[in-house]
């Protein structure tokens, strides 16, 4: 069922919440996945998401040396899911959600990956995982187990931390050798040739492999690091340390971060940096809550009075925008009513559903004030009438 019908009154501005991650003593809490509206309802989804961090939880631990773990997760589940009854979700929006269960896209398919639009040490924006490598293991096998893949793109998102293979410079020269792409430098493994298998040939040009070489790391490995490079790698359980940093690998985290290993950036440059270590609880098992936020209806209730003239009537259309375009989640209702001396509808509830409903609103917003007096109390009527009985609530 839809949530309380609520009418807004928009008259300069509207601001959302914002979300961040917190740690408590070692623990991360506040971490919110969000699964799409897209995505068909599968309990067995949130089973998969509360295994995966809770896998990911022991292998943080170890490759930190016992300095982090998760320990408070929410899973909100979209509206539009029926089969079970999920507690009412707070504040908790899916466009400010930290991981995001999202139907594959065109660049990456079903691997996973991390937004990051900052420098060396930035959080990132949000982690992306698909349905299929939530659930289906011959996908997910392709990248690694769950829980280790978890922690490689958690290492994006929290810590600003960057790859340590190079799909496009797979090798380099080091001296007189050519080397892949990796760290630690000890990784061992076969350089060959991807179409008959037989060894790599060098181009005179470049010194390197041809590009029809690839780097197939040994199965059995002596070296424990680095998740950042091969998370799949059994033996692959730490990130590299200043010591083991490969700095000559011509990787992003070398490029981005001026050759600092991925550990020297965690305890240095992080959002993380300089946090006191505290022992570690009996228990490092995150806590899961699952919410769900009811269908949410809205009426814009806006005010086109004379007092509304010039510089104003653009700053309220700029703020309706603003939320319709950004702020109001995919499945809500939402109307519009406007007011000056009288009020009345102007849209009746839409269901967005698509960025061109998001826009069809957008373009009925008034583009000017129409005079007359200032009647709030005409336009919170009106609002109402459109949430309780427009025909498109039925939708």
């Amino acid at each position: 069922m839809a949530s309380k019908a609520v009418a807004v009154l928009l008259l300069v501005y509207l601001s959302g919440f914002t979300f961040g991650i917190k740690l408590e003593g070692n623990g991360y809490t506040d971490i919110l996945v969000a699964i799409n509206p897209e995505v068909p309802e599968d309990p067995v989804l949130i089973t998969q998401i509360e295994e995966m961090i809770k896998e990911a939880s022991r292998h943080l631990l170890s490759a930190t040396e016992k300095n982090f773990y998760f320990k408070e997760v929410t899973i909100l589940v979209p509206p539009n899911w029926n089969k079970r009854n999920y507690s009412r979700a707070k504040t908790e929006v899916y466009d400010k959600a930290n991981i995001i269960i999202d139907e594959p896209n065109k660049s990456h398919g079903d691997q996973p990956y991390t937004l990051q639009y900052g420098e060396c040490g930035s959080e990132g924006r949000y982690i992306h995982l698909t349905p299929d490598f939530m659930l289906d293991d011959d996908v997910a096998k392709n990248y690694g187990p769950r829980g280790k893949v978890f922690v490689h793109e958690w290492a994006h998102l929290r810590w600003g931390v960057f790859d340590e293979y190079n799909e496009e410079k797979p090798f380099y020269t080091s001296g007189s050798s050519i080397e892949a792409t990796r760290c630690t430098i000890n990784i061992t493994g076969k350089s060959i040739n991807k179409n008959d298998q037989n060894s790599c040939t060098t181009d005179p040009v470049t010194g390197l492999y041809t590009k029809d070489c690839v780097f197939y790391p040994d199965m059995h490995q002596t070296t424990s690091a680095s998740i950042m490079y091969n998370q799949g790698l059994d033996a692959v359980k730490e990130f590299c340390t200043k010591k083991t940093h490969n700095t000559e690998a011509p990787n992003m985290q070398n490029r981005l971060c001026d050759n600092r290993g991925v550990e020297e950036v965690i305890t240095s440059l992080s959002v993380d940096a300089g946090v006191a270590v505290v022992p570690t609880p009996p228990s490092i098992l995150p806590t899961f809550t699952v919410v769900q936020r009811r269908q949410r209806v809205v009426c814009l209730v806006l005010d086109v009075s004379g007092s509304m003239r010039g510089q104003r009537i653009q700053t309220l259309r700029q703020a309706a925008s603003l939320f319709l375009r950004q702020i109001i989640e995919d499945q809500s209702l939402v109307g519009i009513a406007i007011f000056d001396s009288t009020g009345r509808p102007l849209k009746s509830l839409t269901l967005i559903n698509s960025n061109s409903k998001r826009e069809e609103l957008v373009d009925s917003l008034p583009k000017t004030d129409s005079g007359g007096g200032t009647q709030i109390c005409e336009g919170l009527k009106e609002g109402l009438k459109v949430v309780n009985f427009s025909e498109q609530r039925k939708v």
